[in-house]
């Protein structure tokens, strides 16, 4: 009798754990779910800076060529000031920062300023035998080939981590933590420059 009591009030004490078991369980299952959501929200945003360093860099790297560039052609004799001039102020405007839009306008114009700095430069004879001027030629060249593989690559990142924040269930966390949309690199209404990139090459 005493045997059978005791299981009765065991089987009691089950059915009554057994909610609270499955409520944990879900709870539990819940708590996982964000925790692999939210890691991989901030490992997307963390593509999205690193692929925005990966811009920088380059940008640094042109911007330290520029200056260089400048002075070996003033060597030249009758080189058109205006040129160089739009050259430097294009330069200093890409250097003022910004949100990448930004950017990417004053970049947009420092291209165009590149093109027709490149687009004079070839009726100088003199520059063509240069070799220093040919060197950073050839530097600057390469530097315009990694910033378009930089930029592809960061509004790549940038279109995954947007989506991630605008589809379900994550936008739920994406608003929780206060994730945002990033802006993209563009160039912009003129995609032009993007697509073909200033020749630097005679």
């Amino acid at each position: 009798m005493k045997v059978t009591q005791e299981y009765y009030l065991a089987s009691n004490l089950i059915l009554l754990m057994t909610p609270l078991y499955i409520v944990i369980g879900i709870l539990v299952v819940l708590v996982l779910v964000a925790i692999v959501i939210y890691n991989g929200l901030v490992t997307s945003r963390m593509r999205v800076k690193e692929g925005w360093s990966d811009i920088e860099v380059q940008m640094k790297r042109r911007f330290d060529l520029i200056p260089n560039l400048v002075n070996t052609v003033k060597g030249s004799a009758n080189f058109e000031t205006s040129t160089l001039e739009k050259v430097i102020q294009a330069r200093s405007a890409a250097m003022q920062g910004g949100t990448p839009a930004q950017i990417g306008k004053a970049d947009l114009a420092l291209t165009g300023a590149l093109g027709g700095f490149f687009a004079l430069a070839e009726s100088y004879p003199d520059l063509k035998s240069n070799a220093n001027f040919m060197s950073l030629q050839s530097e600057l060249a390469d530097t315009e080939n990694k910033m378009q593989a930089a930029r592809r690559f960061y509004n790549s990142v940038v279109t995954e981590y947007n989506t991630k924040i605008q589809t379900v269930p994550t936008n739920i966390f994406a608003k929780l933590f206060s994730f945002t949309e990033e802006e993209f690199f563009e160039l912009g209404a003129d995609e032009s420059a993007a697509k073909n990139p200033v020749e630097v090459k005679f």
